[in-house]
């Protein structure tokens, strides 16, 4: 069953390029409203607990180490059909094949620096929504 929210990461290389106004202004444009959000650092230990879910892949210790190499932005946004609405607005993973206008055709640089994260499932927006946020903290 789908929901309502969905989960964001702006990442080390848009908040180091100064990007967090801009991804933001398109999430607000395109009707999604923050119901939480947090500046922060991820440690090295942190980072790869986060990326578990990877830790078999061959990019599981560059991962780590990108998304400990800044501050990044965590959001939980809420809209009707909020998943599959968000992962349409952040394009491909891969932003030379992501869809013009899309947040990652206009802000990433790579496949790995890709400017933002969006949660791929309800089941994943709880547990990344949980990483980053207490109950208490959401509205």
């Amino acid at each position: 069953m789908a929901t309502n929210r969905t989960f964001t990461m702006i990442k080390p290389d848009a908040v180091a390029k100064n990007y967090i106004g801009g991804i933001l202004k398109m999430i607000n444009d395109a009707g999604f409203r923050v119901v939480a959000m947090k500046y922060t650092k991820l440690t090295v230990d942190a980072a790869g607990k986060f990326y578990e879910v990877h830790k078999d892949r061959p990019f599981y210790g560059e991962l780590v180490q990108y998304m400990s190499s800044g501050p990044v932005v965590a959001a939980i946004l809420e809209k009707e059909n909020a998943v599959a609405d968000f992962r349409t607005l952040i394009g491909a993973t891969n932003p030379t094949e992501a869809a013009e206008g899309t947040i990652r055709k206009i802000y990433a640089e790579s496949i790995a620096a890709n400017a933002v994260h969006g949660s791929d499932s309800d089941a994943n927006v709880e547990i990344e929504g949980n990483f980053y946020f207490s109950q208490l903290e959401r509205y």
